[in-house]
């Protein structure tokens, strides 16, 4: 109830304050001991209470506001338990989103929320720094990818990330937003062609069982994952050329123990 409220930050402090949190959440409160090398004037805890404030029901039309406030509230969690320091860089947080999705996901089971909500939260801490590598310059190929990681998570993931930006810095601040515009617009002009939502190989089980003539098995499993690479890096190639490289993968891949050939 409180992470849904108008500002659940006036909430959260009370119960960091009043020692209430050590008893279901405590890993709210060791974020406050943490300090956090890119938000300078903020710690860990004070920066992820501004993000969940910065989740509004409005931030998008089509987004779970409350699986988003909790992912918010989850996001920085793994930074305690990996802080670091490097000569000359500072204080470091590396893989801060691994850990702390693991540590969503055992807190989340403790507090016995639904398991679709377990994994939803968890999978959105665990996704939500892939967006920072994309001002090194992302092909199709890495936002498709980025996509299909989110799943139906896509909404939610995206305003975590516009959330996510706390900075006082109004040039950073409208940076990061033109970055993530353009994101958007990229996956929308994708999604025009091909359906990137539902992405998948570009022939399924069956038809591949009956282009190389082969039984259910494993086999048919590492087929549609090398098609999945294929879509994933080129998306749709055509049925011709599908086939052709499937023949050409099937080759590669020795002779099989049922003895069977590609028709």
């Amino acid at each position: 109830k409180l992470i849904v409220v108008d500002s659940p930050s006036i909430g959260l402090w009370f119960l960091v304050d009043t020692g209430v949190a050590d008893l279901f959440l405590p890993e709210l409160p060791a974020m406050r001991l943490e300090n956090d090398p890119i938000h300078r004037h903020k710690d860990v805890l004070t920066h992820t209470l501004a993000v969940i404030e910065n989740v509004r029901p409005d931030s998008h039309p089509d987004f779970d506001f409350r699986l988003t406030r909790l992912a918010a509230l989850f996001h920085d969690v793994g930074k305690p338990r990996t802080r670091g320091f490097i000569e000359g860089k500072g204080t470091t947080f590396h893989m801060h989103d691994i850990v702390g999705a693991k540590m969503t996901r055992k807190r989340l089971v403790a507090l016995r929320y639904p398991n679709e909500e377990v994994e939803s939260v968890t999978e959105l801490v665990r996704l939500h720094l892939r967006f920072h590598t994309y001002d090194m310059g992302w092909t199709d190929s890495a936002v498709r990818r980025y996509v299909k990681d989110a799943g139906p998570l896509l909404d939610e993931l995206n305003v975590l990330t516009r959330c996510d930006c706390t900075t006082r810095n109004e040039r950073k601040a409208a940076r990061l937003s033109a970055r993530m515009d353009e994101l958007e617009v990229r996956i929308a002009d994708l999604a025009v062609h091909e359906e990137l939502k539902a992405i998948r190989p570009e022939m399924d089980g069956v038809a591949v069982m009956e282009h190389l003539g082969l039984p259910p098995g494993p086999m048919v499993g590492r087929a549609l994952a090398h098609l999945l690479e294929i879509r994933l890096d080129e998306g749709l190639v055509g049925d011709v050329e599908i086939r052709r490289r499937l023949d050409a993968w099937w080759l590669q891949q020795g002779e099989p123990s049922t003895d069977v050939q590609p028709s």
